[in-house]
């Protein structure tokens, strides 16, 4: 089996190569990687002389780039894209050319190759809000109602790999997931950054009054699942990937601090972002019960093994909180 994974210099997708080589050790992979800011070569550092892995930098919207390197390749697996909202508010006009553009020039040649397959990866964050006391949960059937420019983007794209499907019959499926975490992601998102910062002695910014609720998705899990799409999952279809472990970003700073042995008063409240989405919860109910896929690692369990990647590994994100890294921070969180 050949893949050709876009984006996978990325967190998601550097920790999917990395299953990928490990539980099927004679698979060929080809990572497709533009290499911008949170592209890290260094995530791959230890498959980077694998013989059966190939590392090739381009940009999937360029087609002169992308298509010789879907020659001979059976899946293509998806995961480039611009994928923080902080920053597609501030400038969405990168979104657009690589989520929407990028896709679109993707599924040409993906279709101009005849793939297999052809495998999406995208966000609950297409879905909208839910309101803070509702019982409800996002589901295949839930129509999309995007409210931030990185949002849009990715249902764009999610429209026109389906497009691709019914138009002209591209073998697709797409998997819509919650918000990801463990070893290897950039320290912008929630999580890593928290995390980071404390070990920096920094406190950590909360958005608005914290009660903003989302569903946690550890990254392991999150690579077993598209795995399992993959091989088992319906040509055409959508599945959905949660844990049911909703919890409001207060609580879930809470829980962190606790297994850093820190103090509450690390946390400091900053003003709200625009638009910010009250609630996310996923209904995975699908991939669960028509593929069998169900989380290994619960909730405490993941934080407490992330802490330790980033306590362990300080070498690897130091060096991403740069000058770049911290002239973002500061205009984003109006630090000093």
């Amino acid at each position: 089996m050949k893949l050709l994974i876009t984006g996978g210099l990325g967190f998601i997708g550097s920790n999917f190569i990395r299953y990928i080589l490990r539980i099927y050790p004679n698979y060929q992979v080809i990572n497709f990687d533009a290499q911008t800011y949170a592209g890290n070569p260094l995530n791959l550092k230890s498959v980077e002389n694998n013989p059966n892995y190939q590392f090739i930098k381009g940009d999937i919207g360029n087609p002169e780039e992308i298509s010789p390197a879907l020659k001979g390749v059976d899946v293509v697996i998806n995961f480039a894209a611009e994928s923080h909202v902080d920053r597609s508010i501030l400038d969405p006009a990168p979104f657009i050319r690589t989520n929407v553009l990028g896709t679109q020039v993707l599924l040409d040649v993906a279709l101009e190759a005849k793939v297999k397959r052809f495998h999406h990866i995208s966000t609950d964050e297409v879905f909208g809000s839910l309101d803070l006391d509702s019982k409800l949960k996002f589901s295949e059937e839930t129509k999309y109602d995007p409210h931030s420019p990185y949002a849009a983007s990715k249902a764009a794209s999610d429209h026109l790999v389906r497009a691709y499907f019914y138009t002209y019959n591209l073998p697709i499926t797409i998997t819509n997931c919650s918000n990801n975490f463990g070893p290897f992601q950039y320290p912008e998102k929630l999580i890593s950054l928290a995390i980071t910062n404390v070990l920096e002695g920094k406190k950590v910014p909360v958005y608005g009054d914290g009660l903003y609720v989302r569903d946690w998705l550890y990254v392991e899990d999150h690579c077993r699942a598209i795995d399992l799409v993959i091989a088992k999952g319906k040509v055409g279809e959508t599945y959905l990937i949660g844990t049911d472990s909703d919890i409001a970003n207060i609580d879930l700073i809470k829980k962190l601090l606790a297994i850093m042995g820190s103090d509450e008063k690390m946390i400091e409240y900053v003003a709200d972002r625009p638009g910010h989405d009250r609630k996310y919860a996923i209904d995975a109910a699908k991939i669960k019960n028509e593929l069998g896929w169900k989380p290994l690692f619960d909730l405490e369990e993941a934080l407490g093994a992330t802490v330790a990647w980033y306590k362990n590994n300080k070498s690897w994100w130091q060096k991403l909180k740069n000058k770049s890294y911290m002239d973002y921070y500061k205009k984003q969180y109006k630090a000093s």
